[in-house]
């Protein structure tokens, strides 16, 4: 019964300190006291880091020329790191029914057949998925890859990537 009667004192007391303790709500600072409370930086950390007009580092980026179905070409600056559907899309190569589903391999609409020079630099080999949606593309070539699983490398620069005289996409059944 003692330590029931000790809890509850303890808890009263403990509930009427709180009470006690004034809290000011941010809206009721001055404002010049409220936005120092937000701006300051951490401990050791400089101001000038947190400046939005510190220029972001350069992403590094080769050079990639496609040969478009009517013949013409289209060089283009690469991110290192993308992958060649991604880059035919962020600079507008006009390719049409290109990357049908997006890179998510179900279609072979990304088709790209390559010199067996760069063929060969490519850092990674076709997966048995890829190779099944190649085997349902377009023109197919022993140096074909699909678009969407090839990622430039800095070995890349100046490569040349031919674009299939048609498409094929694997989505809309057999051929």
């Amino acid at each position: 019964m003692a330590s029931r009667r000790l809890a509850s004192l303890l808890l009263n007391k403990t509930l009427s300190s709180v009470k006690s303790t004034a809290v000011t709500p941010l809206s009721a600072l001055p404002c010049a006291t409220w936005s120092r409370l937000h701006i300051q930086p951490r401990s050791g950390v400089s101001e000038k880091n947190f400046s939005s007009s510190a220029p972001k580092p350069q992403k590094q980026t080769v050079k990639v020329a496609f040969i478009l179905r009517d013949g013409s070409r289209r060089e283009v600056d690469a991110t290192v790191g993308d992958n060649l559907l991604d880059i035919i899309l962020e600079h507008d190569v006009d390719i049409d029914g290109f990357g049908a589903c997006e890179g998510t391999l179900a279609c072979s609409t990304c088709h790209l057949i390559f010199k067996q020079e760069d063929y060969d630099k490519l850092p990674s080999k076709p997966t048995d998925e890829e190779l099944d949606m190649l085997d349902l593309a377009f023109g197919l070539e022993d140096t074909s890859r699909l678009g969407c699983q090839v990622i430039v490398t800095k070995d890349l620069d100046g490569m040349v990537v031919t674009v299939p005289q048609g498409v094929a996409d694997a989505r809309s059944g057999p051929l």
